[in-house]
Formats: structure tokens, C-alpha cells, sequence
């Protein structure tokens, strides 16, 4: 190769890497500004536009005299004393909280500390092992949900893609019309299916446990601690696999089908090509990329009912710790929560279009756009 061919090569390398490197900051730049908004109404609406933080003064207060009046070294004390105690105390928390400040600048701080994920103390809960850092529980509590939800959207996602392929064969089959008919039924989220699944398998017929994500007392020996979460998922799994795979099968074997008459194909099956390649070949590579997508925007939705859900199998995620962060008004919880809920829809978005481009070879980025 020539000087002038790799140092064409080597100017073509570096205008894609800067290309890419525009792409990726404006869509980065794009999630910020929607997951700040979005963080930041739900510091308004935690905060019910500041009166949470007077009810919080009014607790603080309330604390405070009752400490000075249960601590025997202050009994002697005259009255107004006592009084003047409570008051010191009184400014010295409202002092470290901010709350003298007006709302609207505090609002601002708390967004701040939001986004680099200081997420500040618990006021009501705390985690397992005791810490009040409101990070820590959420962290603690993010491992569950991760596994759960990821582990019935991998099921969801290759059995629908493989039984979508399987009908796409079939297209006017019983088995095609039944799935057909059964698509409605996504309709339904869940955990309204988890309901019947807890009331058929876990009391009716019991093979399964009704809620939790481990047996009480937990198993010493990690093989048994794994088949007893194994079993503890299988409901919500199955749940959340009913709630998805019907309309999820019909949705990609229609992908299928359009692909299957395109002009290509037909010219694939007329060479002689073999059935099986002419589908990884020219239909599935072709439909990844709507399919990924539906797959992704279906998992968003997923992550917007997981508090539903894990309250009713009483699951230790993410969407219980809300549920229950909000049922003792522990804003910072609620906060916290609400921001990890986001970043882990902006990852997602994130990514999607970043598989677009690996998975569909006609999508390139021009001028910073894909």
C-alpha cells in the first residue's frame, strides 16, 4: 500500500472517529437535558413545591423538644431555658439542612447533588445493614431488580425472535391464528397476571413460594442459596413473560413476513439457496433493528411498572424500595430511586442508538447524525 492510500485511509479513520465522537456527545448532551428536567420535576413534586420541607421544620421542631424533654440533665433547667435549648437546636439542623434558604435555590442544589449521585441521608429508612446513606440502600436493593427484569427480558426477547422466525413458516396456521388471537392479551401488565399465578402455584397448587426473593431463614451453601432465588423468580419471570410474549411474537413474525416477499429473498430461494440461510441472511439481519428497538422501548415500559410488580411478589428491588419510600414520604429515597430510574432509561436509549448502527449497515452517522 502507498504513503497516499493509508494516509487517505488514516484521514478517513480520524473523520469517522470524529464523526462518532459529535454523535455521541450531542445525544449524551440530549439525555442530560431530558433526564435533568425530568429529575428536577421530581424534586418539585416530592417536595410538593417546598411544603415538604415545612412539614419537615415542624418535625425538627417537634424532635428537638421532645430530646430536651426526656434528657434528665435538663430538668432543672427554668422554662425559658429549655426553651432557648430547643430553639439552638432547632437553627443549628435547619442551618444544615438549608432549610432558611428559599425553595427554588435549594430545588437547584438538590438537582445538583441529584445528578452527581450524592444522594444524601435517608430521613425514615434504611438498608440491611444499617447504613442511611440513601446510595447505599439503593444500591442494595438495584441487584434485584437488575436480575429479575433482565432475566425475563432475555427470555422474552430470544423465544419470541425464534417462535416469530418458526411462524413466519406458517404464516395462516392454527398455531399462527391462536398466537394471533392471544396478542390482546399483552394488554394486561405483570402483575395483573401475577395475581393468578401466585393464587394457581403458590396456594391452590403450592410449587412455588407466593412472594420474596429468598427462603427464610436463607441457605448457608451458595448452590442452595441460588436454587432457592431460582424458584423465589420463577413467578414474577413468568409473569412478566405472559404479560410480553404474545404480542411480542406477533409483532416480530409481521417484521418476518414483510422481509420474506421482498424482491431479494425471492431471488435468494430461486438460486437455491438453503431455507435456513435465506432467513439469517436476508430476513433476520434485515429486522434486528426494528426488532431491537420494539425490544428496548418494551423494556422501558418494563421499568416503569416495576413498582407494581415487585410489591406484589413482594421483591426486593428498586420499585418496592419507591413504593415504600413513598408510603413514609422519604424524599431523598424517592428522589434517589426516580434518578437511577432514570439513568437507567437514558443508558438504554444510549445504546439503542448505538445498535442501530452496528446492526443495520445502511446507518451511518453524517455531521454528528445518524
Amino acid at each position: 500500500m502507498t504513503d497516499g492510500a493509508i494516509n487517505a485511509a488514516r484521514r478517513g479513520w480520524l473523520r469517522d472517529l470524529r464523526r462518532l465522537a459529535v454523535f455521541t456527545g450531542k445525544r449524551l448532551l440530549a439525555l442530560l437535558v431530558t433526564v435533568l428536567i425530568g429529575v428536577y420535576l421530581t424534586i418539585v413534586i416530592a417536595n410538593m413545591g417546598g411544603q415538604v420541607d415545612d412539614l419537615r421544620l415542624a418535625q425538627i421542631e417537634t424532635t428537638a423538644a421532645e430530646a430536651v424533654r426526656a434528657d434528665p440533665a435538663f430538668h432543672d433547667l427554668p422554662s425559658d431555658e429549655r426553651t432557648e435549648l430547643v430553639e439552638q437546636q432547632v437553627a443549628l439542623e435547619v442551618e444544615r439542612l438549608r432549610l432558611d434558604e428559599p425553595f427554588i435555590w435549594r430545588s437547584f442544589d438538590y438537582l445538583y447533588q441529584a445528578m452527581i449521585l450524592d444522594l444524601g441521608r435517608a430521613e425514615e429508612m434504611h438498608s440491611d445493614a444499617g447504613s442511611r446513606q440513601v446510595f447505599n440502600i439503593i444500591a442494595e436493593r438495584l441487584p434485584a431488580t437488575l436480575l429479575l427484569f433482565g432475566t425475563a427480558n432475555l427470555l422474552v426477547f430470544f423465544v419470541a425472535v425464534f417462535a416469530a422466525l418458526g411462524l413466519s413458516r406458517r404464516y395462516g396456521s392454527a398455531l399462527d391464528q391462536s398466537v394471533i388471537g392471544l396478542a390482546p392479551s399483552s394488554a394486561a401488565p405483570g402483575w395483573f397476571y401475577g395475581i393468578f399465578l401466585i393464587l394457581l402455584l403458590a396456594f391452590i397448587w403450592p410449587l412455588f413460594p407466593a412472594g420474596g426473593m429468598v427462603a427464610v431463614p436463607p441457605p448457608e451453601d451458595g448452590w442452595a442459596y441460588a436454587a432457592s432465588v431460582l424458584r423465589h423468580m420463577a413467578l414474577p419471570v413468568l409473569a412478566m413473560f405472559i404479560s410480553q410474549i404474545f404480542i411480542s411474537i406477533y409483532s416480530w413474525r409481521t417484521f418476518f413476513l414483510i422481509h420474506s416477499s421482498e424482491d431479494y429473498v425471492e431471488m435468494a430461494r430461486a438460486k437455491g439457496l438453503p431455507d435456513r440461510l435465506i432467513e439469517q441472511r436476508y430476513i433476520l439481519r434485515p429486522t434486528l433493528s426494528p426488532i431491537v428497538t420494539s425490544f428496548l422501548l418494551m423494556l422501558i415500559g418494563l421499568w416503569s411498572g416495576a413498582i407494581i410488580l415487585e410489591q406484589v411478589f413482594n421483591w426486593p428491588g428498586l420499585g418496592t424500595l419507591l413504593f415504600e419510600a413513598i408510603g413514609h414520604r422519604d424524599t431523598p429515597v424517592i428522589i434517589g430511586s426516580v434518578v437511577i430510574f432514570a439513568y437507567l432509561l437514558a443508558i438504554t436509549v444510549f445504546v439503542l442508538d448505538f445498535l442501530y448502527a452496528i446492526l443495520d449497515p445502511r446507518v451511518r452517522i453524517e455531521g454528528g447524525r445518524s
